[in-house]
C-alpha cells in the first residue's frame, strides 16, 4: 500500500503528530511518539532555552522529530529557533502569530515549516508563505485557540488549499477522530490531550488523573489563567482548561480579577508549586471525555491506528448495506 502523504513527508509511518504542549510535550514523550512511528514534536514553551536544550537532549531517538513554538513569544527570544535548528529537526511548527519572520531561516536550515492556524484566512497566508503542512486547529483543543470548531474549520481549510497537506486538530482523542478527519479531507491529525494523559507526559500525575476523570463539559475557555500567569496573550486567543474554583470565580468577572491581581497571582503561584489543581490549571481540551487511562505514548499510537482502520472499515460496510 502507498504510504500516507503526510507520513511520507515527515519520514514516519503514521499520520499522527504530537501537539507541542508547553511544559508537557518534552523530549521523552516526543521521542516515544516518534519511536512508535508517529511524529513527536517537543514544545518550545514560553522561551526557556535551558528547558528546551534539556528536553531536546532527552529525545533518545534517531527517528524524525519536530519542535513547536508560540510564534509571538518566539519573536521575543528568536535565538530559541537556532537552539532548535542546531538539533536538525525534521520540522518546525509555529502557531499564534505571524510566522513570516522565521520562514526563511527554517527553510534555509532544511526543516519543514508547519503552520498551525485557527482560521481559513490564516491558513491561506501560511500556504502563501510556503507552509509544507497546515494544521487546522478547532476551538475544542486544549490550550490556546480561537472560536471555530474543528468539524467546520477543517474541511473549509481543505477546500481553500487544494492539494495541500492539511492536518486536523482539536477534540480528537481516539482513532475514530483520526478516521473522521481523514474523511473531511485531512492528511492526518495532531493530538494533544490524549498524550497529556500518557506515562511520558511532563504533566504532574495529579493533573493527569484529573484529565482522566473529567468529561468534555468540564472544560472552559477564558483568559483567567493567562492573567494569573502574567502572559500577555494577543487576541483572539484564549485558553481551554478544566474548570476549577478560580476559573469559575473570575471567568465572567475579569474586572474583579484585575482588581485583585497581585493577591491572586501570589495564591496561584503557590498552587502551581504545590500541584494544587483546585487553583492551578489542567490545560486539556474537550477530548478528555474520551480519555479513561494513562497508557504509554506507544500504546496510544497503536490504539489510534487500529481504531481508525476499524472505523473506516465498519462505516464503509454501513454505507454499502
Amino acid at each position: 500500500m502507498k504510504r500516507n502523504a503526510l507520513a511520507s513527508l515527515l519520514g514516519v509511518d503514521h499520520p499522527i503528530l504530537l501537539a507541542p504542549m508547553a511544559g508537557v510535550a518534552g523530549g521523552e514523550l516526543a521521542g516515544q511518539v516518534s519511536d512508535s512511528g508517529a511524529f513527536g514534536i517537543v514544545g518550545g514553551g514560553y522561551g526557556d532555552s535551558d528547558f528546551l536544550s534539556q528536553q531536546l537532549s532527552l529525545l533518545g531517538t534517531n527517528k524524525p522529530f519536530g519542535v513547536g513554538f508560540i510564534t509571538w513569544k518566539l519573536k521575543e527570544k528568536p535565538e530559541l529557533l537556532e537552539v532548535a535548528l542546531a538539533r536538525k529537526p525534521r520540522a518546525i511548527l509555529l502557531s499564534f502569530g505571524d510566522p513570516e519572520p522565521f520562514v526563511e531561516t527554517i527553510k534555509a536550515n532544511g526543516a519543514l515549516f508547519i503552520a498551525q492556524c485557527q482560521s481559513v484566512s490564516d491558513a491561506e497566508k501560511a500556504a502563501f508563505l510556503g507552509a509544507d503542512i497546515v494544521i487546522a486547529q478547532g476551538t475544542e483543543a486544549g490550550g490556546h485557540g480561537s472560536h471555530q470548531a474543528t468539524m467546520s474549520l477543517l474541511p473549509a481549510v481543505v477546500d481553500a488549499l487544494p492539494g495541500a497537506l492539511v492536518v486536523g486538530a482539536g477534540g480528537i482523542g481516539d482513532g475514530r477522530g483520526l478516521a473522521a478527519c481523514l474523511m473531511l479531507g485531512a492528511a492526518g491529525v495532531m493530538i494533544g490531550s490524549r498524550f497529556y494523559a500518557s506515562k511520558e507526559s511532563l504533566a504532574p500525575h495529579v493533573a493527569k488523573m484529573k484529565a482522566v476523570q473529567a468529561g468534555g463539559d468540564d472544560t472552559t475557555r477564558s483568559s483567567v489563567f493567562d492573567v494569573l500567569r502574567e502572559y500577555n496573550w494577543p487576541k483572539p486567543y484564549n485558553l481551554r482548561t478544566l474548570k476549577n474554583p478560580i476559573s469559575e470565580q473570575y471567568e465572567q468577572n475579569m474586572p474583579s480579577l484585575i482588581e485583585n491581581k497581585a493577591l491572586e497571582i501570589a495564591r496561584f503561584n503557590t498552587a502551581v508549586e504545590d500541584n494544587d489543581f483546585e487553583t492551578a490549571p489542567v490545560i486539556v481540551g474537550e477530548a478528555v471525555g474520551l480519555i479513561n487511562d494513562l497508557p504509554s505514548a506507544k500504546e496510544i499510537v497503536r490504539r489510534m491506528m487500529t481504531e481508525s482502520a476499524q472505523a473506516i472499515e465498519s462505516n464503509y460496510r454501513r454505507l454499502k448495506s
